[in-house]
């Protein structure tokens, strides 16, 4: 049962069209991240990157459906695994109520000083649990 997700809305930018009129395949892994700020957040509330603490171990994205310019996009965040020091984020990019393209990317909870994974905290997981799918 789905619980709580994050939501973002944005105008796609002409600079994002290519030639066929369609939003680059580029672009929506873009706005997939820029979509985690939440996410990012619940580890480093700060934001500075002397504290951060995730490193992207991987992530692919599939599309169903072109998007366009001069309609507004809304991504859809949820949180679809957790680990116990990892966890995948699963993202949609919906145009005209239509789902375009869909995402999965797996974070993982990481200490650069040691270059090593880290266990997720029981505090954390209970913040992502209230965001998973």
């Amino acid at each position: 049962m789905l619980k709580q997700t994050f939501e973002m809305t944005l105008s796609p930018r002409f600079s994002e069209t290519d030639g066929m009129g369609h939003i680059s395949n580029t672009v929506i892994p873009i706005w997939f991240e820029a979509a985690r700020d939440p996410i990012f957040e619940i580890f480093v509330p700060s934001m500075k990157m002397a504290d951060w603490n995730l490193i992207l171990a991987g992530f692919n994205v599939t599309f169903s459906a072109p998007s366009f310019y001069g309609k507004s996009v809304t991504i859809i965040t949820n949180i679809s695994r957790i680990g116990s020091a990892s966890f995948e984020v699963y993202q949609r990019c919906m145009q005209d109520g239509k789902l375009t393209a869909e995402g999965r990317t797996t974070m993982v909870h990481y200490d650069y000083e040691n270059e090593s994974s880290m266990k997720l905290s029981e505090e954390i997981k209970e913040r992502l649990n209230d965001y998973h799918e």
